[in-house]
């Protein structure tokens, strides 16, 4: 029982289909008047909890451990929030048409409870911790 209790706590987003996660890790750039957003998850921080991302324009997904989301959309300011155990953490990226930019979301340990940080990181490191984790797809 406790090990369906365990599972049951790691579950996040669906996995993307195995052609969609490979394709995404070639980080090709966004179509013609888009930009392209990369959300992910690394670390073992608070790893068997997942954190609730949503993005402007209705964009969520529930990101478990080594998991990330690429979304593509008109270029401009993209809301993101990040939630755990009711503590919400927002934040703003600019992108511009063509771009591509990188996100990851973490715990934090709190006093009384953990939060999310939300860190835009460079594309090298970012790219490197997507390449080892699975494409989940948005809820």
């Amino acid at each position: 029982m406790s090990l369906m209790l365990l599972v049951a706590a790691c579950a996040g987003s669906p996995s993307a289909p195995t052609q969609a996660d490979q394709q995404a890790k070639r980080f090709d750039p966004p179509e013609p008047g888009k930009g392209a957003l990369y959300v992910y998850r690394s670390g073992l921080m608070g790893a068997l909890r997942p954190l609730d991302v949503s993005l402007a324009g209705g964009a969520s997904a529930q990101l478990g451990y080594n998991t990330f989301i690429r979304v593509e959309g008109p270029p401009g300011p993209i809301d993101i929030a990040c939630k755990i155990a009711g503590n919400t953490t927002d934040s703003q990226i600019q992108i511009q048409d063509g771009q591509t930019r990188f996100v990851e979301v973490s715990v934090r340990a709190g006093l009384w409870s953990p939060s999310c940080d939300v860190t835009e990181m460079a594309p090298d490191q970012a790219q490197s911790s997507i390449r080892s984790s699975r494409r989940v797809e948005p809820l």
